[in-house]
């Protein structure tokens, strides 16, 4: 098996599974045609969030990480007309871009991103916790960090969930200490610490290589 097969079962899945509707479709054009990094979460991936966020009645939900805002319309399509998704983004040009597709697919009612380092974000949302699911997909150096903030922002129930993980298998390296692969480990070890978590993570194969991402529930 190789990475060519791999996209060819997320492509039988998608073409399964997943109707993308007109609106992720043409977020996911204007995100290329921006020239953003083709680092989006995959449809399939997409969806799984969406099922997440409906599986457990999301109301409030926090993102880290935006780009253009295809994972955040994954999840504010799953959301009822009082829920809320904040999505905090880094670069002002891709939260402008992210801001289009949402208002495209009339959801802006349901996002509010912010714009600038997420850390300095943080400290300013203890009015909009509990959060029922918090998506963790932002720059791994700092996952640590953003898993605090997830801890203090949530209640008992919350799904905190950490995207990319794997490092085409880097994170079980412990010699190899890339600052975002360092991150990440560290993400995980301290998952696998806290008491007031229950942790596991999944490898993936597909369209994005080998990868994976974490989901701990609150206790």
């Amino acid at each position: 098996m190789n990475e060519l097969s791999w996209s060819k079962v997320d492509d039988f899945f998608v073409d399964t599974l997943v109707d993308q509707d007109e609106v992720l479709l043409a977020a996911l054009a204007a995100n290329s045609e921006a020239n953003l990094p083709a680092i989006d979460v995959s449809p399939a991936e997409g969806k799984l969030l969406h099922i997440y966020a409906r599986m457990m009645g999301a109301k409030r939900i926090l993102e880290i990480g935006t780009l253009g805002g295809y994972s955040t319309i994954w999840l504010a399509k799953a959301l009822p007309e009082d829920g809320k998704v904040i999505t905090l983004e880094f670069e002002p040009r891709h939260a402008e871009i992210a801001a289009k597709n949402i208002r495209h697919a009339g959801l802006e009612s349901r996002v509010t991103i912010l714009v600038g380092p997420a850390l300095e974000s943080l400290p300013k949302l203890a009015s909009s916790a509990p959060f029922d699911l918090i998506f963790i997909d932002a720059d791994k150096k700092n996952n640590p960090a953003y898993l605090e903030w997830a801890l203090k922002y949530s209640r008992q129930g919350t799904v905190i969930i950490g995207d990319n993980v794997v490092r085409s298998g880097r994170v079980a390296d412990e010699n190899n200490q890339d600052e975002n692969v360092a991150g990440l480990r560290e993400f995980l070890q301290r998952q696998g610490q806290e008491k007031r978590l229950t942790a596991t993570a999944i490898q993936t194969v597909g369209a994005k290589g080998w990868d994976g991402f974490s989901v701990a529930i609150v206790d």
